[in-house]
């Protein structure tokens, strides 16, 4: 079992404890977890979650509050049929707008800054190419689908990172074949299957996967306790 605590945080949670691979020891080690960090509210996320660890989180007093589903789909799909193009640190500030207006409820991609892109443009997966942009006929960004290859998965996994439709444009269809272009250029590299993430309440996100050929693969689930302090 992998469990590591991050904290103490500002914001609503002050610690936060990740379960990335459960085990029959989760209840102990949670338990060790709390009592070595006895103050402020806690937020668990437990990854591929089943009946037997939601269980031992709910005995430890958590409640869920936040489901997130991984989705996977075969490779190729239907082309795109949009004329998008990579993303240049020109592009930086129209993007980090455009995904600020169309993600400005979310809590963990919402608010994003120019220096958190510059953090994760020097990541080792990151590839300019893979981070398609859209455009109108006057040059104004107004989608994106930005990917991510998991070289290390076996086999490599393509991910649609982050996705967003400028909220100026809903209502054009342009979801589906915006996640088609992610899906395009992670083809275009050899892959065999794409994957992303999405809220489980996202109903009309998940229409628009489901209309792709996305199936869930897993679910990783949010928890929170709040204790004195919090």
């Amino acid at each position: 079992m992998e469990l590591t605590v991050e904290g103490p945080n500002p914001g609503e949670f002050r610690w936060t404890i990740l379960v990335d691979e459960a085990s029959s020891d989760l209840a102990d080690e949670l338990s060790r977890m709390l009592d070595r960090h006895p103050d402020g509210a806690v937020q668990l996320w437990i990854r591929e979650v089943d009946d037997e660890s939601d269980g031992v989180a709910r005995r430890a007093g958590f409640v869920a509050y936040r489901d997130l589903w991984q989705l996977r789909c075969p490779l190729p799909n239907d082309p795109s049929g949009l004329a998008t193009r990579a993303f240049t640190e020109a592009d930086l500030d129209d993007f980090v707008r455009v995904n600020n207006r169309a993600f400005h409820w979310h809590p963990e991609q919402g608010g994003l800054t120019a220096d958190a892109v510059r953090a994760t443009m020097t990541e080792a997966w990151f590839d300019a190419d893979g981070f398609r942009l859209l455009h109108d006929a006057d040059d104004q960004l107004i989608g994106f689908c930005w990917t991510k290859i998991h070289a290390d998965h076996d086999p490599p996994l393509g991910e649609i990172y982050v996705i967003a439709i400028d909220p100026d444009q809903h209502g054009r269809g342009l979801g589906k074949p915006m996640t088609l272009a992610g899906l395009e250029w992670l083809s275009a590299q050899g892959l065999e299957h794409g994957m992303l993430y999405v809220e489980s309440d996202n109903d009309p996100a998940n229409a628009t996967y489901a209309s792709l050929g996305f199936t869930r693969h897993h679910t990783d689930r949010a928890y929170r306790l709040d204790r004195p302090g919090s």
